[in-house]
Formats: structure tokens, sequence, C-alpha cells
């Protein structure tokens, strides 16, 4: 197995190879960039307002003060010119450059005085308090608190364009410099970071059927943490279905060899004395400890994948039931096998109905076979326990030891008696119960009993 076909998801369709690293520096210059020019439509928002603020408020103080001069210099030339028709022209300002474009006119819209710089058609707006636009224009209109007289002041507006640009460049300028420092920044830290992203895959296609190793690489953040645990659960699920694959085959070629051994010279035997009645009984009993081993591996098999066991409710009287009734069927199992149920209502246990149905066969075949003629008795214990006791020989404390060992022998009539048990244990184990197993059983002089303790529901 190898874990090389990661590299090909970092192909895209055309082939061609593209990493994360640069696909995460493009995102992020794509949303920097689009953020910046947001920023930079703000700016040139709040700028513009900022501008036109402020040369509004300038053209509201000139004209508060110049009225009052623009008065005076109204009576001074009507004093010296009475016969003057309107508009009265001002004297020049002193800067020209600078020259304030203002008029006097009066509430019948008749300009009584202009200054000499200001254009005839200037003030093409309508008389009224507050600011008006006329190309090229920003006039202001005031009235006079306590005379019939309007006051107009004109700003060029080409002043505030150029005041904005000289201001907006002053800003996009450095800002558009930067961006390409930035990309290189941004792609350094995605590299830098997404490194040891490299070093997960690069751990990862090392591994094979030969290498299931848990993956090892302190440091990594949170995301790639729970990657790397992921990974590592899959290497333990795989590594768990070989060893369940190498052990079926072992187990097989162990526990097969000798019934299938069996069979073929017993049905060698038969065919050299004319199939003989008893020789084809021996050779079909044969066939049946063959059967039953098969069964017994698969059921160990099962057990040791762990694969479809559940966590369910169980009851265990019904269970139990269920189970010896199987027994029962059978005539010679039917005058030994009792079952004890308390009378009390015991809570629901938890755990895989078929999985325990199979423990408890396992356990109630060893009892029948290896509990000599006497009897035996399957109880449902509280909390929520299944205990199976027989009253044979039993078995001494050192074979006690051994018992959930595969393939362990404790007398040629006691053939498969560890595989059972194994298939038991395994069992108990994935579903994180726990069995005990005593000889004699308590209160007893002889005999053996096992139980399986699981957890309430």
């Amino acid at each position: 197995m190898n874990f090389k076909f990661l590299q090909q998801a970092s192909l895209d369709p055309l082939g061609r190879r593209d990493s994360l690293a640069g696909q995460l520096t493009r995102t992020l210059i794509v949303w920097v960039g689009g953020v910046w020019l947001l920023c930079v439509l703000g700016v040139v928002w709040y700028v513009d307002r900022e501008i036109n603020h402020n040369f509004d408020n300038e053209l509201v103080e000139v004209s508060h003060r110049m009225f009052d001069m623009a008065v005076q210099e109204l009576e001074k030339l009507r004093h010296e010119n009475p016969s003057a028709r309107a508009p009265l022209i001002a004297p020049p300002q002193l800067f020209s450059t600078d020259a304030v474009i203002y008029q006097v006119v009066d509430t019948h819209e008749r300009v009584l005085l202009r200054s000499a710089e200001a254009p005839v058609n200037a003030f093409d707006v309508p008389l009224a308090p507050g600011f008006a636009n006329t190309e090229p224009w920003r006039i202001y209109t005031v009235r006079h608190p306590s005379r019939d007289l309007f006051f107009q002041v004109a700003d060029p507006l080409d002043e505030r364009r150029t005041a904005l640009n000289r201001t907006l460049l002053g800003l996009i300028i450095p800002l558009g410099a930067v961006l390409p420092l930035l990309a290189l920044v941004l792609r350094n830290v995605a590299r830098n970071e997404l490194r040891v992203l490299q070093q997960l895959a690069g751990e990862i296609e090392q591994r094979s059927g030969s290498d299931l190793r848990p993956i090892r690489l302190p440091g990594l953040p949170k995301e790639l943490r729970s990657v790397g645990d992921h990974v590592n659960q899959l290497l333990e699920r795989l590594a768990q279905s070989l060893d369940v694959e190498r052990a079926l085959a072992a187990n097989a070629a162990h526990e097969l060899r000798t019934p299938l051994a069996a069979a073929r010279l017993r049905l060698q035997t038969a065919l050299e004395h004319d199939l003989k009645r008893d020789e084809v009984l021996a050779a079909l009993e044969a066939l049946q400890v063959l059967g039953h081993r098969t069964e017994k591996l698969l059921q160990l098999s099962r057990a040791e994948s762990g694969a479809s066991l559940t966590r369910a409710r169980i009851d265990l009287v019904q269970l139990a039931g269920t189970v010896a009734q199987e027994f029962w069927q059978d005539p010679r199992a039917n005058e030994r096998l009792k079952l004890k149920v308390p009378e009390d209502e015991l809570p629901m246990a938890l755990g895989d109905v078929d999985a325990l149905a199979i423990a408890l066969r396992n356990l109630i075949e060893n009892a029948l076979r290896y509990g000599g003629q006497g009897r035996v008795v399957v109880e449902v214990m509280a909390p929520c326990t299944l205990s199976v006791r027989d009253y044979g020989p039993g078995v001494s404390a050192d074979q006690l030891r051994t018992l959930q060992q595969r393939h362990v022998r404790h007398g040629s009539d006691r053939a498969g008696y560890g595989l059972g048990l194994s298939i038991v244990g395994t069992i108990v184990e994935k579903l994180s119960a726990r069995l005990e197993l005593t000889s004699p059983p308590h209160g007893a002089a002889t005999g053996f009993e096992a139980r399986i303790v699981l957890r309430a529901a």
C-alpha cells in the first residue's frame, strides 16, 4: 500500500502542479488588494469631503469679514460718483492671483458692486443664502443682518480638485508601492506556515503495508493535528485489518490441518475397506469437526476485526433465554443445561447482541464439552453480568492463566478449548467489558465458571 495518491491531489485538471502556498498567496493578495481598494475609495470620499468642508468654511469666513468692507466701499464709490450707474467696480486688489471674487446685490437681484477681478457671469445662481455651484465656481451667498443687501463670494472649483488630486497622489503612490512588497511577504509567510504540511505529506508518503507506524510530528497546528490524528486512526485500523487477516491465515493453517488430515485418512480407509459404515461415520465426524473449527475461526476473525460491533441496549435475560433455547433442542444438552434469572428487573446492558450471543454460545459449548456429565448453569446476575458455570473437574491455577491463549491444549479431550475462550475474550475486549474466569466456582469444590461483566446502558 502506498500513499502517492496524495501527490496527485496537488494537480489541477490540466495536469499542472499547483501548490497550496501559491493558491493561498494569490487568494490573500486578491483579498488584501480588494480591501486596500475599498480603503482607497473610502479615503477618497473622506478627503474630498474634508477638503470641500475646509474650503467652504474659508469661503464663509471670508464673506463674513468682507461684507462690511464691501458695503463701505459701495458707499464710498456712490459718494464719489453720485451719478454713476450700477454696477460699480471696486478697485483692483493688491494680490491679483489671490483676489477674492465677490459682488454686492440688492433684494431685486440688481448688482450694486463687483470686484474688479469678478467675471460678469460668475454669479449666475439663484439669489438665496447658502452654497450653490456653477461651473467653474462655488458660490456662497449671505444676507446682511440689518440691510436689504446680499453678499456673494465665488471660489474656483479647480483649486479644490487640485488640492484633492495632490492629497490622493500623496496617499496612493506609497500604498501602490507597498503592494508588491506585501505580495512577497504574503508568499513567504504562506510557504513558511505550510512547510509543516509538506512534512506531514512526506511522513504519509513513507507509510506502506509493511510500515504502518503512527505519524509523529510535534508542533502541528490545531487543524493539522486533527488531520494527523485521523490519519493515525486510519493507519491503526489498516494495521488491525492486516493483523486479522494474518491471524486468520495462521489460525486456519493451525486449526484445520488436523481435521483435514483426519477426514482424508478416514475416507481413504473407507475406500480401501469397501466403504464400511464405521469408517464413513468417522469421516463424517471429522468433517463435522472441520466445520466446527471453521465456524470458530470465522467467529474469531469477526471478533478481532470489531468492524460490525455496535453499542445498543440489551436485555440480558432475553439474550440468555434465546441462546439457551438453541441448546435445549438437543436432548443431551436439555437435561444438563439450566437457566437461572433474577426475580427483580435488571438494568439494560450496553453491547452488541450478536457478538454477545456468540460469546455466550462458546461458553456454554465449552461447559457442556469439558464439564463432564454434570449440570451446567447459565445465570443472569445483577447488575449486568452473564455467568456460565459447570461442576466438572475444572482446571488448575496454571492452566487458568493460559485458557484464553489460542491453540493451547489441556489434554487430548480438550481440543479447541483455548480457541473458544479466545473468541470470548476478544469479543469482551472489543465491547469494553470484563471476562472473569474462576476454577472452582465460589462455594463449589470442583468446576469452572466464566463471567462476562458488561456496562449498564
